[in-house]
């Protein structure tokens, strides 16, 4: 279905769609941007954080800071990336790749995920889920939402702010004065990785996180040290061209 602009939208899922809808939030600048729009045009959101490590202290003030601002609880549930990461034994010790084959955990979708959420909350199977996709993101997106438009009614999701660029969700939170969380100032964006964009500033700035993330994930560490390894071969390079071929300042 096509709707001209995201105003229009959210007044068309208020007016015509019940005005209750799930928010996909992620405590990234968008879904904070999509909560503060939906709240504008006075739509009750049921959100919900789909975690892709249990446990993490610094996610878990985060979503208790937006529960405060927002005055609205938050759900936790698994992200499917958790069961995916499990089921192709990303970054585990080699002992423990028989245990997690017999286990052998669930696969759920996105989909699968959030009919979970609608059922538990009692709140419709064809209650909407808001995303912050945004079609200014990146080309694909913007081809996507021009193919397709911003409400997947057969998937019963939505865009509320596809049209928003990144400096009117920017000004928003501003004006609204909801901060930003720590994911920012440690990854320049929120969290959803293991790789060494967010293993590294969490192992320098947050170690009893990194710790629990070394409980689930073990061999994490490898990548952490595979970066670092590869950072002090290209100094040692550097230092070796800039002395002649010596290292160490030798002569």
């Amino acid at each position: 279905m096509h709707i001209d602009n995201s105003d229009a939208l959210c007044r068309y899922v208020k007016d015509e769609r019940g005005g209750r809808v799930m928010l996909s939030f992620s405590c990234g600048k968008d879904s904070i941007g999509s909560w503060l729009q939906l709240r504008k045009h006075g739509i009750e959101v049921t959100p919900v954080y789909l975690y892709r490590i249990p446990g993490l202290a610094f996610v878990e003030k985060s979503l208790r800071y937006y529960e405060t601002w927002f005055r609205t609880p938050i759900i936790r549930m698994p992200h499917p990336t958790l069961y995916g990461w499990l089921n192709e034994f990303t970054f585990q010790a080699p002992e423990r790749c028989s245990v997690i084959d017999e286990y052998d955990p669930p696969r759920f979708s996105y989909d699968d995920v959030f009919d979970i959420i609608r059922d538990a909350a009692g709140l419709g199977g064809d209650c909407l889920m808001a995303t912050g996709v945004r079609a200014r993101d990146n080309p694909y997106r913007w081809s996507a939402v021009q193919k397709y438009g911003a409400l997947n009614e057969t998937r019963n999701t939505f865009f509320p702010i596809f049209d928003w660029s990144k400096q009117q969700v920017v000004d928003a939170i501003r004006e609204a004065g909801v901060k930003l969380p720590i994911d920012y100032k440690l990854f320049g964006r929120s969290f959803d990785g293991l790789d060494w964009r967010f293993m590294k500033p969490l192992k320098d700035n947050l170690p009893d996180d990194y710790a629990i993330v070394l409980d689930w994930f073990p061999m994490v560490e490898a990548e952490v040290r595979r970066i670092e390894y590869r950072a002090e071969y290209y100094e040692r390079e550097a230092a070796r061209a800039t002395n002649g071929g010596l290292v160490d300042g030798a002569r």
